[in-house]
């Protein structure tokens, strides 16, 4: 898809992945919607948007809550009439072994990491339909498919947010919208210190979890999510 003048919303744009993004999609001439919760951050992030020339609409919102999202999606549809693209990509980690994480913590980050997608997605679907079609981009993560000490809950979440992305993607076919998962590597952001748990079982994670590598930066896992919107992969991955 041709990503110029096109409306693009990207949930947790307020730092990390989702700011990267959002700044790479209005570079490339999009209309971004920028949803999280942190709204001072987001009118920061527009302002600047708004300096360069860029369009930008800041739309403070929590993920977990079904009829913030929904009143999320009405509102960025009410400003641009259309919503041609959705980089769901607000998430969190939880820190703990399979015998002591906090089910607390795993429910929480499930109903940010899955629920919190499928909330976006069935507010979408239906301006997507009418419109003619659409992409949505489900940000998802490589430990979905390693075994980490301490990261099961995180990885359990990635894990079905995965296969609600290949199952949306056969159903919606029809409908000419189409279902990307992005698979990102381990990033140079604070989502390690943002997680829930054991500050020491964090920082195991992702010493696990980088397993030797260097860090991809923000911007280049913002590239690869934009270079898959332009063209439409099943799966992204940040070396393909």
């Amino acid at each position: 898809m041709d990503v110029t003048e096109k409306v693009v919303i990207i949930t947790g744009a307020s730092a990390g992945i989702g700011e990267a993004t959002a700044r790479c999609f209005a570079a490339a001439g999009a209309n971004v919607v920028l949803v999280a919760r942190s709204a001072d951050k987001l009118i920061a992030i527009t302002e600047e948007l708004g300096r360069l020339g860029q369009s930008a609409l800041p739309i403070p919102a929590d993920m977990r809550d079904r009829s913030a999202v929904d009143r999320m999606v009405e509102q960025a549809f009410q400003r641009h009439g259309h919503i041609d693209i959705l980089v769901n990509n607000a998430g969190q980690a939880a820190a703990g072994t399979v015998a002591e994480v906090r089910p607390d913590d795993f429910r929480s980050i499930l109903e940010l990491n899955v629920f919190g997608v499928l909330y976006a997605i069935q507010a979408v679907v239906p301006i997507m339909r009418q419109g003619g079609g659409g992409v949505i981009l489900n940000v998802s993560s490589m430990v979905s498919k390693m075994h980490i000490p301490g990261l099961a809950a995180y990885a359990a979440t990635k894990a079905a947010l995965n296969m609600l992305s290949e199952t949306a993607r056969g159903e919606l076919a029809a409908d000419h919208i189409r279902v990307i998962t992005v698979y990102p590597k381990l990033t140079a952001t604070d989502f390690g210190k943002n997680s829930l748990g054991d500050r020491g079982l964090r920082q195991g994670q992702r010493a696990g979890a980088a397993g030797g590598q260097v860090p991809d930066s923000p911007e280049l896992v913002a590239e690869k999510i934009l270079a898959a919107a332009r063209t439409e992969p099943a799966e992204q991955y940040m070396d393909g």
